[in-house]
């Protein structure tokens, strides 16, 4: 029963019915249904609502949206086909404004149109699908790359903490901040693994906790705030998260209560570690404060989870998606190409540089 709930990727292209097939992760953990989306208005909606989310998820989730919408256009002339190739991007690229791997995407599509603009639209087209699936597959390659350096840095029966779900719900398939739990129990090692349930939307109880029990893990589920006193209790040995944001000065954006985290991990001298593909790392942001936060829809703090509303009418409430943690509180970066220490800027630029090298 678990392993058939894990069988699924949680991100596909369906060919044959021309439609983005995503795990519905608002149904999670008591129903797993598919959706199979083909029109820009749903696929933006699951990307707002939720039913798809994670940054490397939203990312490729992105890429075949922007495809499903190229072909759908009906244009034989690149400059109208490109016009409204340009439209749908943006009208995609307005869903969630934090999570870079949304644009990181977006952008990479619309280059793969642009360069080759001379050929046919229905060449284009074909180049935009292979493109889509190349950033899927390659999201499952850096996924398990950084499940291996993260394995790096565990031994068998280490107590993990994470915080809201960054694992493969978050991804095609392994994640990110989980990825090295999943590829240590394949290989026959066992974890203990904390997750916050992470109000307001409860990612770490609903899917979090989902996965890792469908995996056989040691998993205990813990409130937000209690976090400390689990640490305190010399019960973790490492918390690994994931992010959605990285500045060029290494400060981060990630699920809100994240910050908090990372400042009682200094304080009981916890190692804390972002788990993230390298194309999360956005040198164009120079730090923290120049990251847009997402302000979320207030009724998921008062009413969302309940049958009836649990906070008075009229009373205000401040729901944002994500906060941003200090780079002096990150102990460093689990990357696809490996493990990235302060100083940040000069790692992000080795990184970044070399990833050039190798492109051209």
């Amino acid at each position: 029963m678990w392993e058939n709930r894990l069988s699924y990727d949680t991100v596909n292209l369906d060919d044959d019915e021309n439609a983005l097939v995503i795990i519905d992760q608002t149904k999670l953990p008591n129903t797993v249904e598919l959706l199979h989306l083909s029109k820009q208005q749903d696929i933006r909606e699951a990307i707002y609502r939720l039913q798809v989310r994670g940054a490397p998820a939203i990312g490729v989730a992105a890429a075949i949206g922007l495809y499903l919408a190229a072909n759908g256009i009906h244009a034989e002339r690149w400059d109208d086909f490109y016009l409204r190739l340009k439209e749908a991007k943006d009208y995609l690229a307005s869903a969630r404004p934090t999570a870079v791997n949304l644009f990181w995407a977006l952008d990479r599509m619309e280059n793969v149109a642009v360069k080759n603009k001379a050929l046919a639209v229905r060449d284009i087209k074909k180049a935009l699908h292979d493109e889509a699936l190349r950033i899927r597959d390659e999201d499952i390659g850096v996924c398990r790359s950084i499940g291996e350096h993260g394995l790096a840095l565990l031994k068998d029966g280490d107590g993990v903490l994470t915080h809201c779900n960054a694992g493969r719900l978050a991804a095609v398939r392994y994640g990110t901040a989980l990825a090295p739990v999943h590829l240590g129990r394949e290989r026959g090692m066992n974890f203990r693994v904390f997750t916050d349930e992470t109000r307001p939307l409860l990612q770490g109880a609903r899917l979090s906790a989902f996965e890792l029990v469908a995996d056989g893990v040691d998993t205990t589920l813990i409130c937000d705030n209690m976090a400390s006193q689990v640490l305190k209790n010399g019960w973790v040995n490492i918390i690994f998260v994931g992010c959605d944001r990285v500045a060029a000065n290494g400060d981060t954006a990630n699920k809100i209560g994240t910050s908090g985290l990372a400042i009682l991990a200094k304080h009981y001298g916890v190692p804390f570690y972002f788990c993230a593909p390298s194309s999360t790392i956005d040198m164009a942001t120079g730090c923290g404060a120049d990251i847009v936060i997402e302000q979320r829809p207030s009724e998921e703090v008062t009413e969302l989870w309940y049958e009836r509303r649990m906070a008075p009418e009229g009373v205000k409430v401040y729901n944002p998606a994500f906060d941003v943690t200090d780079n002096a509180l990150i102990s460093g970066f689990v990357t696809e190409a490996g493990i990235l220490r302060a100083p940040f800027t000069e790692s992000f630029r080795r990184l970044k540089g070399s990833a050039i090298a190798l492109a051209g």
